[in-house]
């Protein structure tokens, strides 16, 4: 189906050359003013200079042209030069209804899909995810819904952080507590023990003690970095080991995303290409592209047209170690490989831009990808405390993401718990929902390059631009529709949209012809704000055409069962976009 605004515009576009001006002028967009009409042209101004008039005179020439229009009821030229501009009633309802029998309500899926592979998450094994991993994953996530809503193929991977010395420092610090574990025994040749020798609430506990210990222990350090050799050169026991590790820092990942709707299709790590990685540098050098600078080897990334400096890549350190750089350009190497993907998209702190232009540079320039590739950063800002610094804990610490999901449960509890006609468990499973709809669309209504301020009781709140806004507006509309039908109305598929009764009615049915358009933007734009935006004035103007019209008790059939027809149109388009964004509405609130 063809876009709203460009259906408007092209109509605009014929006047401008039935004028006698270029059609090119005709371009039409929203009101800025509201209250003097519904969109406006300003295409006169621009060609007043082409064309040696007054752009008064043109709008005027223009405006003539438009006296029967099947798609304007005015169009009123106003000095200096603009085109004020009145839809029909007829023209927005007849295409409300074909967007209502359409799949995705019209919206145009391209021909040929791109592949898209979405690298988001980005935890480290053995560690809890904590509030630095909220952004990624729920920016992620709406973003591949996004795309895939938008008919793109999208695959999401995880990307693990489960290779390098936070795994020797693991290691090492178990061989300490027990040491008698077969995994540290050379000579056994059985099979290894099914359960873990750790639960997961251990194993946060001794990655951090580690970590300690190897500062200001130096024999801790060299062992740790030992067992890493070791681990990375294929010894078993330790294989087997650092496989427990991931099984049970997995599991609890995959719990924790599932509180979040979140998932992944890939559950790749650093380790899955570390045994790509000597034959990729390999080539590097044999190109001449890779070589030694102080010990280190490294790529030069630079470029005469550069405003800052941009220093080397280093691929691998002076003791041949690989780091995050490396891991990364094997990554890319190997999901060219496997996927051909016409896309490249990383989601993470936008205090990694610096890391991923020298990737995306090398990997260009090493010949790890094709030109046709496109590799793009989606960097994101901070999640702040009420005092605008870094969100933390009480006493000054990293809070777990658990807890953070744990606190704005609790908080709507509390809230749906106040609803006398909920009982408990439903009151338990209505929670969870809203508040994750507070927690997604606080942090989404926000251009993700943005920092935000995490404030728990606005997000929460039932009123303003909150996800329980959305919700409660979605659950106000089920619940219409449901008393519609408990009282014997039609049904909702033999509905039909008619004329606009008031300026509210016409406000919302503009708002719901413009979903295609703001699908499009959110998609090429990757914006998730876009949609938040959109669905934030959609509530704002459904509620006020709920309050200023009697909709249930209406007495003439046919406008009732227009509105009904409207509500169903709206409470759809709702639940598109909330289901996009990464989550869901509850029936009652």
């Amino acid at each position: 189906m063809e876009k709203f605004l460009n259906l408007i515009s092209a109509e605009m576009a014929g006047a401008f050359d039935a004028a006698g001006y270029d059609s090119e002028l005709g371009k039409v967009t929203v009101s800025n003013r509201p209250d003097l009409c519904e969109y406006q042209c300003n295409g006169a101004m621009a060609g007043a200079k082409r064309y040696h008039k007054a752009p008064i005179m043109i709008a005027n020439d223009v405006a003539a042209k438009l006296q029967d229009s099947k798609v304007f009821s005015s169009a009123e030229a106003v000095k200096p030069g603009f085109l004020n501009l009145k839809i029909r009633e007829d023209f927005i309802s007849d295409y409300l209804g074909k967007m209502s029998r359409a799949e995705k309500f019209g919206l145009e899926t391209p021909e040929k899909p791109a592949s898209i592979i979405l690298d988001y998450g980005g935890p480290n094994v053995a560690k809890p995810l904590h509030v630095g991993h909220l952004r990624s994953a729920v920016i992620g996530e709406a973003v591949k819904r996004i795309a895939r809503y938008h008919g793109e193929k999208v695959i999401g991977d995880i990307h693990l952080g489960d290779w390098g010395l936070q795994m020797g420092l693991v290691i090492t610090e178990v061989s300490k507590r027990q040491p008698d574990l077969c995994y540290f025994d050379p000579s056994y040749e059985g099979e290894y023990p099914e359960e873990a020798p750790f639960t997961v609430t251990e194993l946060e506990e001794i990655y951090p003690t580690a970590s300690k210990k190897s500062k200001e222990d130096p024999e801790y350090y060299a062992e740790a970095m030992a067992n890493t050799h070791r681990l990375q050169e294929g010894d078993r026991g330790l294989r087997a080991l650092w496989n427990k590790i991931i099984e049970v820092s997995v599991a609890d990942m995959k719990k924790n995303y599932a509180n979040l709707d979140v998932d992944f299709d890939l559950w790749w790590g650093e380790s899955t290409v570390h045994d790509t990685i000597p034959g990729m540098v390999a080539d590097m050098k044999e190109k001449g592209l890779a070589y030694e600078s102080n010990g280190a080897l490294v790529v030069d990334v630079a470029k005469e047209s550069d405003t800052k400096e941009i220093p080397p890549c280093i691929i691998l350190k002076s003791d041949g170690a690989a780091l995050y750089t490396t891991t990364d350009l094997a990554t890319i190497s190997e999901r060219e490989r496997l996927y051909h993907p016409d896309e490249i998209i990383y989601i993470t702190d936008k205090r990694q831009e610096l890391h991923f232009q020298q990737v995306f540079r090398t990997a260009r320039k090493c010949g790890l990808v094709p030109e046709s590739t496109e590799l793009r950063h989606i960097g994101f800002g901070t999640m702040n405390g009420k005092d605008g610094k870094p969100f933390k804990t009480r006493d000054g610490g990293v809070m777990k993401l658990s807890d953070l999901i744990s606190d704005i449960n609790e908080e709507m509890r509390g809230k749906i718990a106040s609803n006398p006609e909920i009982g408990p468990e439903e009151a338990e499973k209505t929670a969870k929902q809203v508040a994750l709809a507070a927690l997604k669309y606080g942090d989404l209504s926000n251009q993700a390059s943005k920092d935000y301020i995490f404030d728990i009781e606005r997000f929460t709140s039932f009123e303003g631009d909150t996800g329980p806004y959305i919700l409660y507006t979605i659950v106000r509309i089920k619940s219409i529709l449901g008393k519609y039908a408990a009282a014997g109305g039609r049904d909702l598929s033999d509905l039909r949209i008619g004329l606009a009764q008031s300026k509210a009615e016409k406000d919302l049915m503009a708002d719901l012809a413009a979903f295609g358009a703001m699908m499009d933007n959110a998609y090429a734009e990757i914006a998730p704000h876009r949609i938040c935006a959109y669905i934030y004035q959609l509530s704002n103007d459904f509620n006020s055409f709920y309050h200023s019209t009697k909709i249930l008790s209406e007495q003439d059939t046919q406008k009732k069962e227009s509105w009904i027809a409207l509500l169903k149109l709206t409470l759809d388009i709702l639940s598109t976009c909330i289901d996009v964004l990464g989550f869901s509405a509850p029936e009652r609130m």
